[in-house]
């Protein structure tokens, strides 16, 4: 599907998910896809970090991918997630996901090399000469150890190819910021933090990629449409009834605590990948409690 710019909306952060025995389980992977798409989603985004994307070798990262894209069947465009430390790594993956049908990228900054704001730029405008798809940078320095600084940022989304950036720092100052320096250009901000959405759309971003979205879609969605179309009150009610599902959701490492909630809400078992392990005891009464409370109020869009 042809991805319209600037993105608006919202651009569930998939998970991925996995059998018994840790292989990847597409049978379910296509009725999350589908349910998804049916909860009215904007777009989908597998393989990032909701997606385990870093336990994930390279053929399965395109299998996602593939799979992802023939179950959306070109109702909804697919950003892949991509992205390396290592700027050839990320040109082989990124152009191998576009081979896989992906209508756009997510690239993760690079991480644990902690590059220069000249070496980040390098970087990605390195992928966006060499891979003719719209991009999406992605800033979460909680887990690459470094961020993308504003600057390089506003330099960046003036390549024909950047479209937009992440915001997953928890600093909504700079996403004021860059939003503010980027109005020229064809480019959105986007929340990368669920409890941040709201206040991000009010500086200036056009939606959200979501964690919470992969068990309340149309919730998040109404959200996000609300506040885009200037109806704050709306919006602000979306957000106070899904916080204590946010909070719920990152108690402990992403994704774990988001595919407990999908095990659930009856949507298979939560396997993982190690390192990461299930969710401890003592978070699964707050996150049962919150889907309760959603699942008994009446949602009307």
């Amino acid at each position: 599907m042809e991805l319209t710019t600037p993105l608006d909306g919202v651009y569930p952060a998939m998970t991925t998910p996995l059998t018994d025995d840790g292989s990847i389980d597409f049978d379910r992977l296509h009725d999350h896809t589908r349910r998804l798409v049916d909860g009215g989603v904007d777009g989908l985004v597998p393989v990032g970090t909701t997606g385990e994307s870093a336990t994930l070798t390279h053929d399965e990262h395109v299998e996602v991918v593939e799979a992802v894209v023939d179950a959306a069947d070109g109702d909804v465009p697919v950003i892949a997630g991509a992205g390396s430390n290592s700027t050839h790594e990320a040109v082989g993956l990124a152009g191998r996901s576009v081979d896989a049908g992906a209508d756009a990228l997510l690239l993760i900054s690079p991480y644990y090399n902690r590059p220069e704001p000249a070496g980040m730029v390098a970087h990605y405008r390195e992928i966006a000469d060499r891979v003719d798809v719209p991009q999406v940078l992605y800033n979460v320095p909680s887990r690459t150890g470094r961020t993308i600084e504003v600057d390089s940022a506003v330099e960046l989304a003036r390549h024909e190819n950047i479209i937009g950036y992440k915001a997953a720092s928890g600093d909504v100052g700079r996403v004021s910021e860059i939003v503010e320096r980027t109005a020229d250009e064809e480019f959105s901000v986007l929340s990368g933090d669920d409890g941040l959405t709201l206040p991000i759309i009010s500086v200036g971003g056009r939606g959200t990629v979501s964690v919470t979205a992969n068990v309340e879609p149309e919730r998040v969605g109404d959200l996000v449409h609300s506040a885009l179309d200037g109806d704050f009150e709306t919006a602000r009610r979306r957000h106070q009834e899904l916080e204590p599902l946010n909070r719920a959701l990152f108690a402990e490492s992403n994704p774990i605590p988001v595919k407990a909630a999908q095990e659930l809400r009856g949507h298979g078992p939560a396997n993982y990948r190690s390192p990461l392990t299930p969710l401890s005891e003592d978070h699964w009464a707050p996150l049962r409690e919150a889907l309760n409370d959603l699942a008994e109020r009446e949602l009307s869009v």
